[in-house]
């Protein structure tokens, strides 16, 4: 981890002095950071260290009690539709309802980018033209949606092009 000193153009993210608390318990505590753009950075840590809290205050979708917050120059207690297309947050636990195909999937959450790449082209990035009219359900059971499995990301994600930020959590198999 690189400790924030102010920040600077290259900083995609930084972090100072990040407070949150739930009742009377600290999950967050004064967290300090910087992440360069072009750098991987994994945020690792034990069951409540606060990492999803910290992942979903930078995601803006969780609010701080305290301390200063910038993702691609942005705070995320403030960002916009546009800014949330740019970081291309990937949810561990966001689905789509089973009744849709694969493609009505595709185009669903396509909606959430202001210039989304074509369902036809994600399709067949991913190699689904087979599947494109299988129920999603039926499909993600059946052939990728385990924890280890990127290619759901890079479906639910069709805005593909930004890829700035893709939080995620560590498996181990």
């Amino acid at each position: 981890m690189t400790q924030a000193t102010g920040g600077t153009a290259d900083s995609a993210v930084r972090v100072r002095g990040l407070r949150k608390r739930y009742g009377g318990k600290a999950a967050v505590d004064g967290i300090d950071l910087q992440v360069r753009r072009g750098e991987v950075f994994a945020l690792l840590g034990p069951n409540g260290a606060g990492k999803t809290t910290t992942v979903e205050i930078l995601e803006g979708y969780r609010s701080r009690d305290g301390g200063e917050v910038s993702v691609l120059g942005t705070d995320p207690a403030r960002g916009d539709r546009a800014w949330r297309s740019r970081i291309g947050i990937v949810s561990q636990s966001e689905s789509a309802p089973s009744e849709l195909t694969v493609r009505e999937m595709i185009t669903h959450f396509s909606t959430y980018y202001p210039k989304a790449r074509d369902p036809e082209e994600i399709i067949a990035a991913v190699g689904l033209q087979d599947q494109a009219t299988s129920h999603s359900a039926w499909w993600a059971a059946r052939n990728c949606c385990s924890s280890t499995s990127r290619r759901p990301a890079s479906i639910r994600r069709p805005g593909g092009h930004s890829g700035t930020w893709s939080p995620g959590w560590p498996v181990t198999a």
